[in-house]
């Protein structure tokens, strides 16, 4: 799908395919996710197992951005990641890209992490806090 930036430049929002892991490890990597950057198998086939998968792309095919996450198709769609390359941001892509999975799934409801970098984004496009809890393998 071929979008137009705040800038009017255009990107293309496509589903992800195993030739762009490496632009999503690099930009994992310049946003300090170690925990996806230095994981690299796991990464790999969490992205190979989710249902929700996009990239977007300049015209000169460089993935500048991505979401990743999984939804059952009727109530929930959880958003794992979003993240945009720091020279694109504030320019509507993160927005896009929330709306065109949300628009795949009209009935589900949008669940998400968010760090405290990220938050403000989030909650001025109307997504409200919610609590939740964590623990991995290794806490137990």
């Amino acid at each position: 799908m071929k979008l137009e930036l705040n800038d009017n430049r255009n990107v293309f929002v496509r589903p992800y395919v195993t030739t762009d892991f490496n632009s999503i490890q690099a930009l994992n990597a310049e946003e300090g996710w170690h925990n996806l950057a230095e994981k690299n198998e796991s990464t790999k086939r969490a992205w190979e197992n989710s249902n929700v998968a996009f990239v977007a792309e300049t015209e000169e095919q460089q993935v500048i951005g991505y979401i990743r996450g999984m939804t059952d198709t009727g109530i929930s769609l959880f958003i794992c990641e979003l993240l945009i390359d720091k020279a694109f941001r504030g320019l509507g892509l993160g927005t896009v890209l929330l709306r065109y999975v949300h628009d795949l799934y009209l009935t589900t409801r949008i669940e998400m992490l968010a760090s405290s970098s990220s938050r403000s984004f989030y909650q001025e496009h109307g997504y409200r806090a919610f609590y939740g809890f964590r623990k991995t393998y290794l806490e137990y």
